[in-house]
């Protein structure tokens, strides 16, 4: 059904629960994870810093992955969360998109956080909200 099941996430709670439900999904179906954290271009964090955040991210969820023996690539990139999820996705070959509805951000919106609103808006493969 879904080959390969994409879970942006930038390590907060929600993001972490989307992973677990990715992973879970993606072991049930025989399916590939593609783990992917973006370096917001709109931070002014210094770079290796962001970067290396970034890295034990992605390691924590592809040490997920082993523990369940689901195969998990990796993508970490410099850009803007909200608006290249669509790019993303289509770079990855996914077809599932797994993502946590608020993200860090101090200002939680209502509803949805910024990059999963968008990524409902854009993407053209399904997406799977986790709360």
């Amino acid at each position: 059904m879904f080959e390969t099941i994409m879970v942006p996430s930038d390590g907060s709670e929600c993001a972490q629960r989307a992973e677990d439900v990715a992973l879970a999904l993606a072991k049930e179906l025989g399916s590939t994870v593609v783990a992917v954290h973006v370096i917001d271009d709109k931070l002014i964090t210094p770079f290796e810093v962001l970067e290396t955040e970034g890295k034990q991210i992605l390691r924590s969820i592809t040490n997920k992955g082993k523990q369940i023996d689901v195969q998990v690539d990796e993508i970490l990139i410099f850009g803007s969360p909200t608006h290249d999820m669509a790019k993303i996705t289509t770079k990855s070959n996914a077809d599932l998109v797994v993502i946590g509805t608020h993200g860090r951000t101090r200002l939680e919106k209502l509803i949805m956080g910024s990059v999963a609103e968008n990524a409902l808006k854009t993407v053209e493969v399904p997406v799977m909200l986790v709360k």
